[in-house]
């Protein structure tokens, strides 16, 4: 995250709020530290739902909650580390009483329709009726999720693959105290995550190589460590009972939805869908007040778990990575329509554009200079910029674990590993780079 050479070179200009010099940002935003001129230009964002409204209002005000606490810890720990395990509780418990409201109705719809149909009332509408409970019943249903879903067409990884990548996935977990992963599928995404899958839950790992690729080795310890952390520490929201409780809630909006009305008729199918739609929501915002904070505690735990395998330095670079995200996500898709236009003479292709594409993108993350990082975190301490609504604060994230002096790392990549770990990867880079440029 070094100064690149036109950045050293820029002209400088006089900043028209206060008048402290301001170097030229070239081909990155022009802006003042001294008043923060210009450090956000043009930000324009759609209004959120009413729903989403209320999780980023209670992420931010979790998230500096949580901050604060993190940040004044006991007495000879280290700030930012984050011991302990999240504290479920009442609300833990709570949380799970009224997921299990919300799947008991799932099963009543289902009984419900069965016996609509089985006890055969009349030859009018019962048994559709009975058909629709089921079907309604069959779509809200906790899912358990499958390696075939979650992998599509993308290429699987199994350890006789990559067993090198998997003794480094299970070093990692063994570090922050869980287990490692069954497969990895990996991708061209800018993300990467844990999930389980299957009535066992066995763990898959989401690979993103726009975001793999850009990270330094210690950098990817990090995020191995932040993503097994969920597991080592909790998340009643990752849970199969909460989470399962979630999903059909969203299923609920989506179906009772209200439909943009033309006729008399749609209107009154709004007006009859409108309370069990506030209902619906008014349950969804309750669950949501009973999980939020302590879901960002394990977010908070997690990062603590990527700086004690990795190192507090690569941890916070992670933070900054994923402030750039959005401009690798330009950098891919820049790639891709150029790929789609790079036409030689004879209308054929003059190179192939697959080639050298994980490079190129991670030149690109590697010559944003830090006055860019400074701003972008500046913006995202203005706009509470958070990966998600149930992730922290990122700004925040990133100041806890700069808090102190800097940590070791339990596991260091050195650049053997590295190689290898690349060489097995190597033909699902290829893949992955090709899919992406439509070759």
């Amino acid at each position: 995250m070094t100064e690149t050479a036109h950045t050293a070179r820029a002209v400088e200009r006089d900043c028209p709020d206060c008048g402290e010099r301001v170097p030229d940002g070239g081909q990155y935003v022009t802006w003042c530290t001294a008043c923060d001129w210009n450090v956000d230009p043009g930000h324009q964002e759609e209004p959120p739902g009413r729903v989403e409204r209320i999780r980023r209002r209670l992420a931010r005000r979790y998230g500096e909650q949580l901050h604060a606490e993190f940040a004044a810890p006991a007495a000879g720990a280290t700030p930012g580390t984050g011991a302990g395990r999240p504290r479920r509780g009442v609300p833990g418990g709570l949380a799970a009483a009224l997921a299990v409201a919300v799947h008991g109705v799932t099963a009543a719809l289902l009984a419900g329709g069965l016996w609509l149909l089985v006890a055969r009332w009349g030859s009018g509408a019962l048994p559709f009726l009975g058909g629709l409970l089921i079907a309604l019943a069959v779509l809200l249903r906790p899912r358990f999720g499958s390696l075939a879903k979650a992998a599509g067409d993308r290429p699987v990884l199994r350890r006789p693959d990559a067993p090198r990548l998997f003794a480094l996935l299970d070093e990692v977990a063994g570090s922050v105290g869980t287990t490692g992963v069954r497969a990895v599928v990996v991708d061209s995404e800018v993300n990467a995550s844990v999930t389980a899958y299957g009535v066992r839950q066995h763990r898959l790992l989401r690979l993103g190589l726009g975001l793999w690729e850009v990270l330094t080795p210690q950098e990817r310890i990090a995020l191995l460590g932040h993503e097994f952390g969920h597991y080592a520490h909790g998340d009643t929201r990752r849970s199969l009972l909460v989470g399962n409780a979630f999903r059909s809630l969203e299923t609920w909006r989506y179906t009772l939805a209200p439909q943009r009305a033309e006729s008399l008729a749609e209107h009154f199918v709004n007006v009859v869908t409108a309370p069990p739609r506030w209902l619906v929501d008014g349950v969804l915002v309750l669950l949501e007040h009973l999980t939020l904070r302590e879901s960002q505690r394990a977010e908070y735990l997690a990062d603590s778990t990527a700086a004690r395998a990795a190192g507090t330095e690569a941890a916070a670079g992670l933070m900054d990575r994923i402030l750039v995200s959005d401009g690798v996500t330009g950098a891919l898709h820049r790639e891709a329509v150029a790929a789609r236009t790079r036409i030689g003479g004879g209308g054929a292709r003059r190179e192939d554009p697959a080639e050298g594409l994980w490079e190129r993108i991670a030149a690109h993350a590697a010559s944003v200079p830090e006055r860019e990082y400074e701003r972008l975190r500046r913006v995202a301490e203005r706009r509470g910029h958070q990966v998600d609504s149930t992730h922290p604060p990122t700004h925040l994230r990133h100041r806890l674990l700069s808090a102190g002096a800097p940590g070791g790392a339990l596991i260091v990549l050195d650049a053997e590993r590295v190689a290898a770990i690349d060489a097995e990867l190597a033909d699902t880079r290829q893949r992955a780079a090709r899919e992406l440029v439509g070759r």
